[in-house]
Protein backbone atom coordinates (compact mmCIF):
# COMPACT_ATOMS: atom_id res chain seq x y z
CA UNK A 1 0.00 0.00 0.00
CA UNK A 2 1.34 3.39 -1.02
CA UNK A 3 1.01 5.85 1.88
CA UNK A 4 1.50 9.59 2.16
CA UNK A 5 2.47 11.28 5.40
CA UNK A 6 1.26 14.85 5.07
CA UNK A 7 2.32 17.39 7.70
CA UNK A 8 1.07 20.91 8.17
CA UNK A 9 2.36 24.14 9.65
CA UNK A 10 5.20 24.28 12.15
CA UNK A 11 5.82 20.54 12.10
CA UNK A 12 9.16 21.32 10.47
CA UNK A 13 10.09 22.75 13.91
CA UNK A 14 9.50 19.52 15.86
CA UNK A 15 12.63 18.79 17.85
CA UNK A 16 13.26 22.44 18.67
CA UNK A 17 9.76 23.85 19.25
CA UNK A 18 8.38 23.26 22.73
CA UNK A 19 10.28 20.00 23.47
CA UNK A 20 8.11 19.32 26.54
CA UNK A 21 5.16 18.80 24.21
CA UNK A 22 6.80 17.59 20.98
CA UNK A 23 10.08 16.01 22.14
CA UNK A 24 13.69 16.60 21.12
CA UNK A 25 13.81 14.50 17.94
CA UNK A 26 13.08 16.26 14.67
CA UNK A 27 10.10 14.93 12.78
CA UNK A 28 12.19 14.69 9.62
CA UNK A 29 14.81 12.58 11.41
CA UNK A 30 12.13 10.34 12.92
CA UNK A 31 10.41 9.78 9.58
CA UNK A 32 13.71 9.04 7.83
CA UNK A 33 14.38 6.31 10.42
CA UNK A 34 10.82 5.02 10.00
CA UNK A 35 11.39 4.75 6.22
CA UNK A 36 13.89 1.97 6.94
CA UNK A 37 10.95 -0.23 7.98
CA UNK A 38 8.00 1.17 6.00
CA UNK A 39 7.40 2.51 2.52
CA UNK A 40 5.79 5.93 2.36
CA UNK A 41 6.20 9.38 0.88
CA UNK A 42 6.27 12.47 3.05
CA UNK A 43 5.34 16.07 2.45
CA UNK A 44 5.28 19.10 4.75
CA UNK A 45 3.96 22.57 4.12
CA UNK A 46 3.25 25.62 6.23
CA UNK A 47 0.73 26.76 3.60
CA UNK A 48 -2.93 25.73 3.68
CA UNK A 49 -3.36 25.80 -0.11
CA UNK A 50 -0.38 23.51 -0.67
CA UNK A 51 -1.83 20.97 1.78
CA UNK A 52 -5.15 21.11 -0.08
CA UNK A 53 -3.38 20.67 -3.43
CA UNK A 54 -1.52 17.61 -2.10
CA UNK A 55 -4.76 16.10 -0.81
CA UNK A 56 -6.43 16.63 -4.19
CA UNK A 57 -3.42 15.19 -6.07
CA UNK A 58 -3.38 12.07 -3.88
CA UNK A 59 -5.87 10.21 -6.07
CA UNK A 60 -3.82 10.78 -9.23
CA UNK A 61 -0.71 9.59 -7.39
CA UNK A 62 -2.53 6.37 -6.36
CA UNK A 63 -2.05 6.69 -2.63
CA UNK A 64 -3.89 4.02 -0.66
CA UNK A 65 -4.01 6.21 2.41
CA UNK A 66 -2.93 9.51 3.89
CA UNK A 67 -1.64 10.09 7.41
CA UNK A 68 -2.40 13.75 8.08
CA UNK A 69 -1.11 15.94 10.86
CA UNK A 70 -2.69 19.24 9.89
CA UNK A 71 -1.11 21.03 12.86
CA UNK A 72 -2.98 24.20 13.80
CA UNK A 73 -5.15 23.88 10.68
CA UNK A 74 -6.86 20.94 12.40
CA UNK A 75 -8.83 23.42 14.48
CA UNK A 76 -9.38 26.17 11.91
CA UNK A 77 -9.45 24.95 8.31
CA UNK A 78 -12.85 24.29 6.80
CA UNK A 79 -11.05 24.20 3.43
CA UNK A 80 -8.82 21.25 4.43
CA UNK A 81 -11.84 19.47 5.91
CA UNK A 82 -13.69 19.99 2.61
CA UNK A 83 -10.71 18.68 0.64
CA UNK A 84 -10.61 15.50 2.74
CA UNK A 85 -14.34 15.03 2.25
CA UNK A 86 -13.95 15.49 -1.52
CA UNK A 87 -11.35 12.77 -2.11
CA UNK A 88 -11.74 8.99 -2.11
CA UNK A 89 -8.35 8.30 -0.51
CA UNK A 90 -8.84 7.49 3.19
CA UNK A 91 -7.25 9.93 5.63
CA UNK A 92 -6.17 9.11 9.17
CA UNK A 93 -5.70 12.10 11.48
CA UNK A 94 -2.52 12.07 13.59
CA UNK A 95 -1.15 14.34 16.29
CA UNK A 96 2.03 14.09 18.32
CA UNK A 97 0.43 15.51 21.47
CA UNK A 98 -2.95 14.66 22.95
CA UNK A 99 -4.95 17.57 21.55
CA UNK A 100 -7.77 16.85 24.02
CA UNK A 101 -5.53 17.53 27.03
CA UNK A 102 -4.24 20.87 25.75
CA UNK A 103 -5.76 24.33 25.35
CA UNK A 104 -9.52 24.31 24.83
CA UNK A 105 -9.31 25.60 21.24
CA UNK A 106 -7.26 22.49 20.34
CA UNK A 107 -10.00 20.15 21.58
CA UNK A 108 -12.03 20.54 18.38
CA UNK A 109 -10.93 18.96 15.11
CA UNK A 110 -12.68 20.22 11.99
CA UNK A 111 -11.09 17.43 9.93
CA UNK A 112 -12.04 14.50 12.23
CA UNK A 113 -15.54 13.97 10.79
CA UNK A 114 -13.98 13.25 7.39
CA UNK A 115 -11.18 10.94 8.58
CA UNK A 116 -11.31 7.17 9.08
CA UNK A 117 -9.68 7.48 12.49
CA UNK A 118 -7.63 9.53 14.90
CA UNK A 119 -4.37 8.81 16.72
CA UNK A 120 -2.90 11.34 19.13
CA UNK A 121 -0.84 11.63 22.27
CA UNK A 122 1.82 9.01 21.60
CA UNK A 123 4.54 11.41 20.56
CA UNK A 124 6.25 10.63 17.27
CA UNK A 125 5.16 7.00 17.70
CA UNK A 126 1.71 8.22 16.59
CA UNK A 127 3.00 8.08 13.00
CA UNK A 128 4.11 4.46 13.22
CA UNK A 129 0.82 3.51 14.85
CA UNK A 130 -1.00 5.14 11.93
CA UNK A 131 1.10 3.24 9.38
CA UNK A 132 0.38 -0.02 11.20
CA UNK A 133 -3.33 0.82 11.27
CA UNK A 134 -3.39 1.33 7.49
CA UNK A 135 -1.43 -1.87 6.88
CA UNK A 136 -3.78 -3.80 9.16
CA UNK A 137 -6.87 -2.37 7.44
CA UNK A 138 -5.49 -3.21 3.97
CA UNK A 139 -4.93 -6.84 5.00
CA UNK A 140 -8.54 -7.15 6.17
CA UNK A 141 -9.97 -6.00 2.83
Amino acid sequence: MKLLILNGPNLNLVGTRNPKVYGNTSLDQYLENLKKSYDFEKYQSNTEGEIINKLQESEKENFGGIILNAGGYTHTSVAIADAIEAIAVPVLEVHISNIFSREEFRNKSLIAPHCIGHISGFGLLSYELAIKAFLSISQQV
